[in-house]
């Protein structure tokens, strides 16, 4: 006699069998469901960005355990650590210019982390990468994103030049794991160190797109104003359900190899 199914498994079976249209459906309500539950329980929204920045960094800190215990970056795209450690800069150096707080002492020590990520990758362990697997052209997101920062920009009191640089790093940042998600695309086995890294980045993304639909509704839209007029403010927010809905796909098989108790991750065909 077979043992019964968990209720989870019954319910990412039954996920899995549905058709394209019916998986996105069910991914919008799942993340408004989220939305409406963090509205409840998060009093000061501006905690969620906070929160997002400390859970990349901890992404972060997975990968540098990775590499200092297990002596191998194989799995990891040296290409999406270097898009990562561009927006990081050009967004500290914004910070720095436009407005000094926390965000910028957490993407001060993000960023020296991922420049020593960089550097093992380069030197230290560099016969270990997969250079064949990372095969994605940076200029492809890099180019499309200064050009769109150059033609769509906010409207704020600040330099052309450091405007400018505030929509780069936006528009960056949404695209910036698309890299490494070639390289799982291309072995198709995720290990777990990576696998933790990318859902991290799922986790963080999530929060930060959640922190600017939620100051959205308190503000009733008063902050879309803030951001400038023009293209602009709606853009922001697409980068972030952009950068969001990119690794959904991801964090959704990962949980699903969680709950099966399964130690490697195995993307199916057509995953990121």
């Amino acid at each position: 006699m077979k043992g019964s199914k968990s209720p989870i498994h019954v319910v990412t079976t039954w996920a899995r069998r549905q058709p394209p249209k019916v998986k996105a459906f069910l991914a919008v309500v799942t993340g408004m469901a989220v939305l409406v539950f963090l509205r409840m329980v998060v009093y000061d929204h501006d905690s969620l960005f906070v929160v997002a920045e400390a859970v990349h960094a901890i992404g972060i800190s997975v990968l540098i355990y990775k590499l200092t215990k297990e002596k191998t970056c194989a799995g990891i795209s040296l290409k999406s650590q270097e898009l990562t450690a561009m927006f990081l800069a050009v967004r500290l150096y914004c910070s720095f210019v436009m407005e000094y707080d926390i965000h910028t002492i957490l993407d001060s020590a993000t960023l020296a982390t991922t420049l020593w990520v960089i550097y093992m990758i380069r030197f230290n362990l560099k016969s270990s990468y997969m250079d064949d697997k990372d095969n994605f052209a940076i200029y492809y997101v890099v180019i499309p994103c200064a050009l769109l920062s150059f033609l769509i920009h906010p409207s704020t009191q600040h330099y052309l030049f450091n405007r400018i640089s505030w929509a780069f790093c936006v528009y960056l940042e949404a695209v910036s794991v698309l890299p490494q998600l070639r390289v799982m695309q291309n072995t198709k086995i995720v290990e777990p160190f990576t696998a933790h890294y990318v859902f991290a980045l799922g986790v963080a993304r999530f929060l930060s797109c959640a922190h600017w639909i939620l100051q959205v509704l308190d503000t009733r839209g008063h902050l879309l104003t803030a951001l400038g007029h023009g293209l602009w403010p709606c853009l922001v927010l697409l980068s972030e359900i952009v950068q969001t809905f990119i690794l959904a796909d991801f964090c959704y098989y990962y949980v699903k190899s969680l709950v099966g108790g399964q130690l490697v991750l195995r993307l199916p065909s057509g995953v990121v």
